[in-house]
C-alpha cells in the first residue's frame, strides 16, 4: 500500500531532521528534571492519599501535554507546506496515488515518530517499578490518552500544513488552533447547554479522565473523531488543489 511507503518515508526524514532531535533532546532534559524533582517531593512525603502513579507518572504526562501544544506543531508543519514550496508538490499531485494515501502516509510517518517519543519518555515512569509499585492499568491509561490526543494533534498540524507554503505560518497556526481547543472549556458561554458544548470540545477535558485512570468511550470517540475530521479536510484540500493544477 502506497501510505505505509510514504510513512516509511516521512518517519525516515522526520530522524534525519537535526530539528527532530533537537527537539527530543529538550524533552528528555526538561521532563527528566521535572520527573526527579517529583520523586523527590514524593520521597519526602510518601504516605498521601495518592499513590505514585498518580502523584508523580500522571503529573509527569499532564506536563508532556502541555509541552506536545509546541512539539507536535514544529513537527508537522513541513509535512506538506514544505513540498509546495520546493514545487515537489506538483509531482506528487500528478502521480497515480490517491490523496487520501498521501495522507494517511505522511500521518502514520508523524505519528510513528511521535509514539516512539512517547515510549522515550515512558521509560521515566517505569523506572519507578525498581522500588515502589506501579499501577500498570492507569500507566497504561496514561499512554493510551496521550496517543489518543498526539493523534489529535497531528491530524490538526498535518491540515494547516496543506493551508500555505511557509512551515513557519503552518506551525503558528498549528499551534494557535490547538491552544484554542485546549482551553475553550474556560470560555463561559453563559448557558449550561452551551458550556456543555465548550467542555465537550474541550482537548483537554477529555485528557483528564485517561490520566486519571477512567476509561470513556466518549473520550475515546471524541479523540477518533478529531483526528478524522482534520484529515478528511486535509484530503479535501488537497483534492482541491490537484483539479486546479
Amino acid at each position: 500500500m502506497m501510505a505505509f511507503t510514504i510513512a516509511w518515508r516521512e518517519l525516515r526524514n522526520l530522524f534525519l531532521s537535526p530539528l527532530a532531535w533537537v527537539i527530543l533532546a529538550v524533552l528528555q532534559a526538561v521532563l527528566a528534571w521535572m520527573f526527579l524533582g517529583d520523586v523527590q517531593v514524593f520521597l519526602l512525603n510518601p504516605n498521601g492519599v495518592e499513590g505514585v502513579t498518580d502523584r508523580v507518572a500522571s503529573g509527569l504526562y499532564s506536563v508532556i501535554s502541555i509541552m506536545m501544544l509546541l512539539v507536535v506543531p514544529l513537527m508537522s508543519m513541513r509535512l506538506v507546506s514544505e513540498e509546495r514550496r520546493s514545487g515537489s508538490l506538483v509531482l506528487l499531485l500528478s502521480a497515480p496515488v490517491r490523496m487520501s494515501e498521501v495522507i494517511l502516509g505522511k500521518y502514520l510517518g508523524l505519528m510513528g515518530f511521535l509514539a516512539a517519543v512517547l515510549a522515550l519518555l515512558t521509560l521515566m515512569p517505569l523506572s519507578l517499578a525498581v522500588g515502589t509499585h506501579l499501577d500498570y492499568l492507569k500507566l497504561f491509561g496514561c499512554v493510551l490518552g496521550m496517543l489518543l490526543m498526539l493523534g489529535a494533534f497531528a491530524a490538526a498540524g498535518l491540515y494547516m500544513s496543506t493551508l500555505t507554503r511557509q512551515p513557519l505560518v503552518a506551525a503558528i497556526a498549528s499551534f494557535g488552533l490547538l491552544l484554542f481547543f485546549w482551553v475553550i472549556d474556560s470560555f463561559n458561554a453563559g448557558s449550561a447547554l452551551g458550556g456543555s458544548a465548550f467542555q465537550y470540545l474541550s482537548l483537554q477535558g477529555h485528557l483528564f479522565n485517561w490520566l486519571r485512570g477512567r476509561f470513556s468511550s466518549a473520550d475515546l470517540i471524541y479523540y477518533l473523531l478529531f483526528a478524522a475530521v482534520f484529515l478528511v479536510l486535509s484530503v479535501r484540500r488537497l483534492d482541491s488543489a490537484r483539479l486546479r493544477s
